[in-house]
């Protein structure tokens, strides 16, 4: 008997999960208010990374139109100000990581998932349509958490510490910046005022820089949140220069600022910000039926450390795995997916909020562990690349303790076994 999913919302978890049910000959129905071509006209939707093990997925998935060798970029320097004296250093990825302009991504893998036999349908739809829909599948999965989807789900306070922004966000896609010897991200923080991912990002006219400016509320930055490009191009482009020169001056100095604007056009700036939230992973509509939340409607992170998409795309995998397997959606069906997925989607939210509330003061224990990683390539080269693995971040960073013990083990394993004389 042929099984028959809808999915509401087209962003990664959507479409991840619609490509992969299709490579298994489930029928899926994606539902969204936006055509394929609506995209390229649109603002700035994000600066998304995806690591290694969601270019993996991609690739199995046959949709890794950018592969990371060419388009990707191999590991991440860091620059943190402040303290006694300013830090820099460099840590490896395994395998390269990419970043592509999502008004590209999203439209050509919805027209991978209609080319495989997936079904988009184009409208807009309403909350209290979810019992409607699920009507017509035997599954129903929710990834768009916009105004009452989110509504829909529970918020799980456990895991939702923050009511508001714990960051003014300036988001947007720049040329004029020079690149580093190796291809890389820049992660620059500079304690009280906020940090900066420096992120290279192809967009519609080739290589540019996405600068994901994150700035603490009544900081010095916070008014690149509040400052309009529209008004005045020029000013905005000083006042961001005059920043930049203060407060991360690792980008400054690679900057022409002839050069210096917003790689194509206005649209290309995103300012806002977002409340990291955690919800209930799925909801029993009036029907009777469960609704599966999945992406930034189950749980969405502030973006300093590029965790998003890349735990959506994990979700959205083991979910499929799990559609696939069972034949009855129920709630002892999402108990079965939920173990599953949550260690690495409660790891990357866990470790992302210790992060925005650590680097605002940067407490002694976190200094000491920036120090020893600072000073020894092996340690950063593997702390970059957990970036892949939210999870054993966390088990790193989940007490005073283990941020200790992780570096001692580690230094541990450097050192040379004596040999019996």
């Amino acid at each position: 008997m042929s099984k028959h999913i809808g999915i509401v919302g087209a962003g990664t978890a959507g479409l991840h999960l619609g490509l992969y049910l299709r490579q298994h000959d489930v029928e899926v129905t994606i539902y969204t208010d936006r055509e394929p071509e609506a995209y390229r006209g649109m603002r700035l939707l994000n600066t998304v990374a995806h690591h290694a093990v969601t270019l993996a997925r991609e690739t199995a998935l046959g949709v890794n139109h950018w592969p990371g060798q060419k388009f990707g970029y191999h590991g991440h320097y860091y620059y943190i100000g402040a303290q006694p004296k300013a830090l820099e250093f460099y840590g490896d990825l395994h395998a390269p990581s990419r970043a592509i302009d999502y008004r590209i991504y999203q439209p050509r893998l919805m027209e991978d998932f209609l080319d495989r036999g997936g079904r988009i349908e184009y409208r807009d739809i309403r909350a209290d349509e979810v019992s409607a829909i699920s009507a017509r599948h035997d599954a129903t999965v929710v990834c768009t958490g916009k105004g009452p989807f989110g509504q829909m789900f529970a918020h799980e306070p456990a895991h939702s510490p923050f009511d508001r922004p714990q960051r003014a966000l300036c988001v947007g896609l720049f040329k004029g910046i020079g690149e580093r010897p190796i291809r890389a991200v820049t992660m620059n923080f500079a304690p009280g005022a906020g940090e900066m991912i420096e992120i290279p990002t192809w967009t519609f006219n080739g290589l540019a820089t996405a600068l994901v400016i994150e700035n603490i509320p009544g900081g010095d930055m916070e008014v690149l949140a509040k400052t309009k490009y529209d008004d005045d191009p020029k000013a905005f482009m000083k006042l961001l220069l005059d920043k930049l020169r203060k407060h991360y001056p690792a980008c400054a100095e690679r900057i022409d600022a002839r050069e210096f604007d917003l790689a194509n056009s206005p649209l290309d700036l995103l300012q806002g910000g977002v409340t990291p939230t955690v919800r209930k992973s799925h909801a029993v509509l009036d029907n009777g039926r469960v609704a599966i939340a999945l992406g930034d409607v189950q749980a969405v992170v502030d973006p300093v450390l590029g965790q998003g998409a890349n735990m959506a795309s994990h979700a959205a995998w083991i979910l499929g795995e799990e559609l696939v397997r069972h034949e009855v959606y129920d709630e002892r069906f999402v108990e079965h997916v939920n173990l599953r997925r949550q260690d690495r989607v409660l790891g990357a939210t866990r470790w992302t909020n210790f992060m925005l509330d650590n680097l605002k003061a940067m407490p002694v224990e976190f200094q000491q562990f920036i120090g020893a990683v600072s000073q020894n390539r092996a340690l950063a080269d593997e702390f970059t690349d957990n970036f892949n693995y939210p999870e054993r971040q966390w088990d790193c960073f989940a007490s005073r303790e283990r941020m200790a013990a992780w570096v001692r083990s580690r230094l541990a394993r450097q050192q040379p076994v004596a040999c019996a004389a």
